[in-house]
């Protein structure tokens, strides 16, 4: 027998009873991520050390040189996954209202937001220690977006935060392991740090995304209501940084991140959800399943047009002290 269902505002007790059914799962897949990840920490990356002594001196000397060649697109993506790291303390109190602070849920939650943390850590030590910002201008993006909130419209549905986890921690690793390929040729220190926070976000997708799909096995109805709810127009984290879609369209013309790549991701679940192939479901839910599936098409469509329309124009950010960004 499960534990009795919490009192929460949050789910219907339908989708309060799945999700405590869950629990023996959730801390099974969490036990099965500790075994899989290898934990690093950002000093392993860039090491300060107070005993390194001068061969700190010179190792920070040749960062900032290599540094010096990255291209402001470059930058403005670096500056993006920085910033959208930084909204960690967003997330962790989504997560914990949403499925509670007394479980293996919070518990999934607690090591997910440790080992997110790092992620943000290890690239402020780098933009820091290469000078790579006006960080004074950085921090003060930092702070309005961290005021301003995150809060999607998920209706208090456990359902919707668990599709958006799996969509929106994929996309994560899509623009932290693109820009750190683009980055390598320029600076491989920096595609490092970059291809450990992707690999990191690699398996915190699969965690979601097999517990979501657990979650479509036991409430397909639901699930698939939830699903459409979110995955059309994924809400991406950082949408309320100041200047985001200036960043993102720079991002996108970079051919880092964009309606494309966004394509691929639901393509991929689609197929790994069996969307198409769910049975046995009520006159809402079904219609829900035929309208997820035509979602591929509509962002092509999509992609085509912002092709089409985009043409070549110039960018400033007061990060990159308003130097032109020319696309």
């Amino acid at each position: 027998m499960g534990r009795a269902a919490p009192r929460s505002t949050f789910g219907t007790p339908e989708q309060i009873e799945v999700l405590v059914a869950l629990e023996p799962f959730v801390a099974q897949q969490s036990a099965g991520h500790v075994e899989r990840r290898k934990l690093w920490f950002p000093n392993d990356l860039l090491p300060a050390d107070a005993e390194a002594g001068e061969q700190a001196a010179a190792d920070l000397a040749r960062l900032r040189a290599d540094a010096r060649g990255l291209p402001d697109a470059l930058r403005v993506a670096v500056a993006l996954n920085l910033l959208t790291e930084e909204g960690l303390p967003h997330f962790h109190r989504l997560i914990a209202t949403h499925l509670g602070n007394e479980s293996p849920w919070s518990a999934w939650n607690n090591m997910w937001t440790a080992e997110e943390d790092r992620h943000g850590c290890a690239l402020r030590d780098y933009v820091r220690d290469a000078r790579l910002f006006n960080m004074g201008a950085l921090e003060r993006m930092q702070y309005r977006y961290i005021e301003s909130g995150f809060n999607p419209d998920w209706e208090r549905d456990p359902y919707r935060l668990l599709a958006y986890t799996s969509l929106q921690e994929r996309a994560t690793q899509m623009a932290h392991a693109n820009t750190g390929r683009s980055c390598a040729q320029y600076e491989p220190r920096l595609q490092r740090i970059l291809a450990h926070i992707a690999g990191d976000e690699s398996r915190h997708y699969a965690f979601y995304r097999t517990v979501f799909n657990e979650i479509l096995e036991r409430d397909p109805s639901g699930a698939l209501r939830a699903l459409l709810k979110v995955m059309p127009a994924l809400a991406m984290p950082g949408h309320t940084i100041p200047d985001y879609e200036h960043m993102s369209e720079v991002v996108r013309r970079a051919g880092i991140y964009g309606a494309r790549d966004y394509q691929k991701i639901v393509e991929e679940l689609l197929e790994f959800w069996n969307i198409g192939g769910r049975s046995g479901l009520t006159a809402e839910a079904a219609a829900a399943q035929e309208k997820l599936m035509k979602i591929p098409a509509r962002l092509a469509r999509m992609g085509d047009y912002l092709d089409a329309r985009a043409s070549h124009r110039s960018f400033a950010f007061d990060f990159l002290y308003d130097r032109p960004v020319a696309l």
